[in-house]
């Protein structure tokens, strides 16, 4: 029996050891030859005799030689990483980029960029992405751009952080024979770790042709990895990079702010609108330090949000709260460290819990304090932030600490986190875990969770499961052949961690599903097709009784041409404990229900002048009906102008009612943005939502003349729009608010 048990370790030892060996050998990178006149043509005599990087088609025909020319190159001198790119197209006229934004994400543009795992983890990555109009867009990649796709992209989305911004230049250049790309990436900017004088990271090439709906990628990368298959970090090549060494600047940025607000509010009688005005001044300061090659310290004083966007409205027809992301650049840089996911978007660490009120007002933040990096062998994230008293909620503080490692392969770790949340009238929150997440071979994995928190309310004690959580999860990831995912998860009647957001606490129970995908050949007028099936089964911890019931198939469908469409029906059970409100007049009373409904949508390339997405769901709701519709559309003007709008609607019917038996739901918004150049843009958001009566306004213009040197103009307002027969008649806004910031960055 011991003969055999060491046999059994020993097999698995070595397939998970044979998982990992990668195809290609690590390529080593020239240093320039001469130096680089920086102007977006890659033709002088620096370029000259480096090797071109062969490029293979990802997409439409995976492994075929591209269908345009692609002369890719890199170097590098002392201080920078260059990348240069002759992008050859035969009927230039054909190039589609109709942006200058900073930071936009590039669906449907022609694009090209790289990805760097600067630790060569194959799990993180950084990416810097640009298009013939010369915008620039950086963001950061983690857990192998895996899990789930939030509410904004496919899934593995939510592994890109796109507010991670770093120093960095590229310029651009075009004519009749395609567009052309100078960029360089100061060593100062990518953490990485040199080993007896030499650097070694993974590296991903990527060009978008949008009239071909082409990618071409270096090196080849399998599609079956579906839409985030080029952003994986395992997928890349090995370089390497002899004597590079980051240098390690200091970046000072004060800022100063300046405003003015004004709010209506009922009189202490309730009999008319009185205005409170509010003059706003601040100042502040951000610091970012380099310590070494692998850790960066920042710190920050009188923190301040004045230029964030404002939140997209949502429609609540759940019990559920709903999740808003986070949008404020400080808490966005390297945040998928800190994460310790609960499933869906439930963390144990939700940034969001400091410095805005459950209200969504802002709670002064009087400073705080972060360190990222490796630690030896370990991924570092410590974060420490103190907020001032707002109303009843007392000053607090808030830290985070999470380590990970590589365990076994380069695509399994082992981890932990622990937040504290300390009001200063004496309150105390912790939370901890431990996870790990094991390739066990080929695109199998297991995931493991382990959690509990400490209430300073709630007599906690160590070793009950009532304040605890764990998770098992075992999937296939893949979007070609057999697929699957199995999870169980059990979050404890008294788990609260303090500094995250759990969406459904007390319950336990099983999700999964079963996938077969097919990538048709060469000569098929489609890319991929799949069909599922999915469920779910959980119970309430307080009663074991049931909470919800899911199950049923799918379809999903994407031509070559990049029209996509999908489907779904669903038969759903739902034990509602505890009446809830959809409106002012609307309750779902508690009980149980049962009822089937169908989901379906549509979307046309993004790579087009207009492009639309199309929803349609309806079936049973709790003890009536649903129709809802969804219509998402972006017109693409010019590179400097770009309009889209959404809009939702919701009809519920409940027939078996004799009052209040039907409520319509409206929600929509109007977005537009302005680039006058890739330093000069301004933007409109217009948002309502009739159950709410709430007419959002925000204008928000930016100037950008260099990386770290930024000047706002920030507009809120909001209103009512159904209050005309209130008496008393309320203000046209209730809150009108104009905010000017500059932020100058200096470097030591």
């Amino acid at each position: 029996m011991k003969r055999k048990l060491t046999l059994i370790i020993w097999v698995f030892a070595v397939i998970c050891i044979r998982s990992t060996v990668q195809a290609q050998e690590s390529l080593k990178i020239k240093r320039l030859p001469a130096p680089v006149e920086f102007d977006g043509l890659p033709f002088e005599a620096a370029w000259e005799g480096l090797e071109f990087m062969p490029l293979k088609m990802n997409r439409p025909n995976f492994g075929n030689e591209p269908s345009e020319i692609s002369e890719v190159m890199l170097a590098y001198d002392n201080e920078y990483l260059w990348v240069g790119a002759r992008l050859y197209m035969r009927d230039a006229k054909k190039i589609f980029a109709n942006s200058k934004k900073r930071d936009e994400m590039l669906f449907g543009f022609d694009s090209f960029g790289i990805l760097l795992d600067s630790y060569n983890d194959n799990e993180n990555a950084l990416a810097f992405f640009t298009t013939p109009t010369g915008l620039r867009t950086d963001y950061a990649i983690s857990d192998d751009a895996a899990g789930g796709g939030g509410d904004q992209g496919p899934p593995g989305f939510d592994a890109l952080n796109f507010s991670w911004n770093t120093f960095w230049d590229v310029k651009t250049s075009r004519d009749d024979k395609g567009w052309y790309v100078e960029m360089r990436i100061p060593f100062s900017s990518i953490r990485f770790r040199p080993q007896d004088d030499l650097a070694a990271m993974g590296l991903i090439i990527s060009r978008t042709i949008s009239a071909n709906s082409e990618t071409d990628t270096w090196p080849a990368i399998d599609p079956k990895y579906g839409f985030m298959a080029t952003s994986k970090p395992s997928q890349a090549n090995t370089i390497v990079f002899e004597g590079a060494r980051p240098s390690k600047p200091v970046y000072i940025s004060p800022f100063v702010i300046g405003g003015y607000s004004r709010d209506w509010e009922l009189d202490t009688t309730g009999t008319k609108y009185v205005s409170d005005d509010n003059p706003q001044y601040n100042a502040g300061l951000d610091i970012k330090y380099s310590i070494n090659s692998n850790l960066t310290l920042d710190l920050t004083a009188n923190t301040d949000f004045a230029q964030v966007e404002a939140d997209d409205q949502q429609v609540n027809l759940t019990r559920y709260d709903l999740f808003f992301p986070e949008k404020r650049a400080f808490f966005q840089e390297r945040s998928n460290l800190f994460s310790y996911s609960l499933g869906g978007m439930s963390d144990i660490f939700n940034s969001r819990n400091i410095g805005i009120s459950e209200d969504g007002s802002p709670i002064r933040i009087y400073g705080g304090a972060r360190l990222t990096g490796r630690i030896g062998k370990w991924d570092v994230g410590l974060l420490d932030m103190q907020t001032k008293e707002y109303e009843e909620t007392p000053g607090e503080n808030f830290g985070v600490l999470r380590m990970r490692r590589q365990v076994i392969n380069p695509n399994s770790f082992v981890g932990g986190i622990f937040t504290s949340r300390l009001g200063m009238n004496g309150e105390q929150n912790f939370a901890y875990g431990l996870d790990g997440i094991i390739r066990l071979f080929g695109d199998d994995y297991l995931s493991l969770k382990a959690a509990q928190s400490y209430d300073k309310e709630t007599d906690n004690k160590i070793a009950s499961i009532d304040p605890a959580f764990f998770m098992v999860n075992l999937e296939r990831r893949s979007e070609e052949g057999f697929a699957y995912n199995f999870n169980y998860s059990y979050s404890g009647q008294e788990f609260n961690p303090g500094m995250g957001f759990v969406q459904r606490p007390g319950i336990q129970g099983f999700q999964g599903g079963l996938l077969y995908g097919w990538i048709p050949g060469e000569e098929s007028k489609l890319f991929n097709y799949m069909i599922n099936l999915r469920g779910e089964r959980y119970t309430r911890l307080e009663d074991g009784e049931l909470e919800s019931l899911r199950i049923g198939p799918g379809f999903e469908i994407n031509t070559k041409k990049e029209i996509g469409g999908e489907m779904s029906v669903e038969y759903q059970e739902e034990g509602v404990s505890r009446d809830f409100q959809l409106s002012d007049s609307i309750w779902i009373k508690a009980g149980n229900y049962s009822f089937m409904g169908f989901r379906a949508d549509i979307r046309t390339p993004e790579s087009k002048k207009l492009s639309v997405r199309l929803g349609l769901n309806g079936g049973g709701f709790f003890d009536g009906q649903n129709f809802g519709i969804e219509a998402e559309s972006m017109l693409n003007i010019s590179s400097s102008l770009q309009l889209s709008a959404a809009y939702e609607f919701n009809a519920i019917r409940f027939p078996d009612r004799e009052t209040n038996n039907s409520l319509d739901v409206h929600s929509a918004n109007v977005k537009a943005l302005f680039m006058l150049n890739t330093k000069i843009s301004a933007s409109i958001l217009a948002q309502y939502v009739n159950t709410e009566d709430d007419f959002i306004f925000n204008f928000r213009f930016r100037y950008n003349p260099r990386e770290g040197n930024d000047f706002y103009i920030v507009y809120n307002g909001y209103r009512g729009l159904n209050g005309s027969s209130e008496i008393p008649a309320p203000p046209d806004f209730y809150n009108r608010t104009i905010m000017l910031k500059y932020t100058h960055t200096f470097i030591l």
